[in-house]
Parts: C-alpha cells; structure tokens; sequence
C-alpha cells in the first residue's frame, strides 16, 4: 500500500495546565501515527515545508518516510496554543506559510491521498482540483485549520468557508470536529448541514466529538444513515494532534482493507485518537500498534 500525505508541517507552543512546551505539530502527528502503524511493506510518502531551525523536531520521523517531497522555507509557522479543559482551543500564529509546492507525475501509483488543512493554506482549489483531474482513487480531506480564518493580529476565528461546495466536490472523504462542522454551510443545523454536505457528492463525512467519540455519515438509497463508535476511556494527558492521528488511522486502516469496511476503520481511528489523548511523550507513539490492537480485542 502507498500513501501520500500533504500538509504543513508546524511548531507548536503549547500552553495546558499553566506548562508550555515545545512540540513538533501540523502534519508531524498524521506522520509519526502512520509510521507506527504501518505494514513493513507500507509506503509513505510525505508533501510539507521544512526549515533548518525546527527540523529536528521532526527529523526522526520524518527520515523513516519513504519519499519526501520538501518545500524548504525559511521559517515554518510557529502556532501559539492555548489548550482549554472543557473549550476549544485558541490559536495565534507565526509566520504563515503559503499552499506547498509539488511536482508529482503520476498520483495513481499512490493507493490514497491524504490532506490535512493544518493552517489552512496548505494547497490551493487549483491544485486540488489538478489532483482530482489525475486521480482515480480515494481523497481524504481533514478540513482542520481551513475552518478558520486570520485576522490582522494572526488569530485564528471560524467562519463560513468560502466555496466549500467546489472544495468537497473534489474530495471522497471529510473530516471535521464540532465546530469545524458549521464552517461548511449556511445552514444552522447539524442535520442540514450534513445533509447538504453529503449532497456535494463525497462518500464519507466524518464528524469527531472528542470524549464522545466520532460518527460517520454517509447516503443510502437517498437516505442519510450514519454510524457512532463512542470514544475509549482513559486518563487525559494530552488534547493536541488527537484529530490528525484519528484521521491518519482511519484512511490508513480504511484503504488498507480488501472489503473497505468503514465500522473497522472507525473503531481503529477512535481507539488510536484516544491513545493520543493518553501519551504524555512523543516516544509513547511506538506502542500504538499494539495499543490499538489490544483494544480491539
């Protein structure tokens, strides 16, 4: 199986429970779960903005990839994290870095692609759209920081997302959290906003609730029917690349199966996402193979 995954690559200065750290974040939480997930015959390969201040922060993940596709920059952008126990978190950036340059000939040697809108700015309509034109397979889109706009002092807020309708048109899969989810339409229900999203001709749409789990939505016979998996308890230690590994777990496991059934690839996303919240150190990651599997038993 070969994946390409897209998406910027960021620093994050994390604020929770009055402790600020730095971490790597953005693309980096997509990547360290795959690479610890996958097959030995797996193949990843990776589209992302480096810089030479921050790469270490990265480089041991990064160097296990199998193909690097590197926009080098000279700073990657710096995000300001302010995690809330019970709220969304507040975002303030450094440095925005625009849509990733790539040069790929041919997407179909890949068995999926997946893009992550880390900052937002990550690709352009133009180039997703070049994608779609040259590729026959699955697009798995995690709508993320894409939800939010920038304003003059680098905050991020949520908004309408501006021709959306033309961005899902393009794409198989969408994955949003609570609030993301009302940044898709103008609608002002949950059940009109999935319902007009699913119109757009995607497969799935994806809809995570944190410690509630995660629900996936999909048309049967012109009838929106949907699937809950409620989330694993544990011990809250981290609220900080939990969506990322989620989606990167459940594309991962999706294309992966002969029968692509969506309740496996669910529970496997929801157990991997609750891991995430568990594992206070990076190096916890190398566990999450047999972690999730143990829970799946």
């Amino acid at each position: 199986m070969k994946l390409l995954v897209i998406g910027q690559s960021v620093a994050d200065i994390i604020d929770f429970n009055g402790k600020r750290t730095l971490k790597p974040g953005g693309i980096f939480y997509s990547i360290i779960a795959l690479n610890n997930l996958k097959e030995n015959q797996d193949k990843i390969s990776l589209v992302t903005a480096v810089d030479k201040k921050h790469y270490l922060l990265f480089k041991d993940e990064y160097e296990k990839l199998d193909e690097k596709v590197f926009n080098h920059v000279e700073n990657i952008p710096i995000v300001h994290l302010k995690i809330e126990q019970e709220e969304e978190r507040h975002e303030m950036y450094e440095n925005i870095n625009q849509n990733l340059g790539f040069n790929i000939k041919d997407f179909n040697l890949f068995d999926g692609i997946l893009i992550n809108m880390v900052t937002g700015f990550d690709i352009t309509l133009e180039q997703l759209k070049d994608i779609r034109k040259n590729y026959k397979g699955m697009i798995y889109f995690d709508v993320h920081t894409f939800s939010r706009g920038l304003d003059n002092n680098m905050q991020r807020y949520f908004r309408v997302i501006p021709d959306f309708k033309e961005w899902a048109s393009n794409v198989d899969i969408i994955q949003v959290n609570k609030n993301e989810l009302k940044t898709l339409t103008e609608k002002e229900t949950e059940e009109g906003i999935i319902k007009e999203v699913l119109s757009y001709g995607i497969k799935y749409l994806i809809l995570t609730l944190e410690d509630n789990g995660a629900k996936i939505f999909f048309k049967e016979d012109d009838a929106v029917k949907s699937i809950y998996e409620p989330a694993i308890k544990v011990d809250l230690k981290n609220k900080v690349g939990c969506g990322d590994v989620f989606g990167a777990v459940f594309f991962y496991s999706y294309i992966s199966q002969k029968e692509k059934n969506i309740t496996k690839a669910l529970k496997r996303a929801n157990i991997a996402a609750g891991c995430t919240a568990f594992y206070e150190d990076m190096n916890e990651f190398k566990n999450l193979k047999k972690d999730v599997f143990l829970r799946l038993n």
